[in-house]
This record gives C-alpha cells, structure tokens and sequence, in this order.
C-alpha cells in the first residue's frame, strides 16, 4: 500500500509542488526498493508499471479540466 500512497503523492500536483513524471516516480520507487519498498513489491510494480502511467495521466487530465474557467 505504501508503494501506491507514494506513487500517487509524486504523481498527484499539490499547491506546493509540480506533479512529478512517471518516469521520476518510478525511478524513485526503484531507488527505493529494499529500503523504503519491498523487493517484490518492486517487482510486481514494474511488471504493471504501465498502468500506473496510464492511470496518472487520466487523473491529471480529469484534473485539469475540473479547473478550467
């Protein structure tokens, strides 16, 4: 669960920072991994990474729309 709290507060824009890319969240996750992420948990990531890239997108683009004037 953490894994998925972490990507989702990378990738997510919050008033004081810039979204970070999917490619910046995963590469965080993996520098993380066996520190702050289980190995495995790791691993089962970057089997479906893809979707969490899909998924980040359609957010910020559900996101972006909601603010518009």
């Amino acid at each position: 669960m953490a894994l998925v709290d972490v990507y989702d507060a990378l990738t997510s824009p919050r008033c004081y920072k810039r979204p970070f890319s999917h490619e910046e969240a995963k590469d965080i996750i993996i520098a993380g991994q066996g520190s702050h992420f289980d190995p495995a948990l790791v691993d089962c990531f970057m089997q479906i990474e893809h979707r969490f890239a899909e998924l980040s997108q359609a957010s910020l683009a559900h996101h972006s729309a909601s603010y518009e004037p």
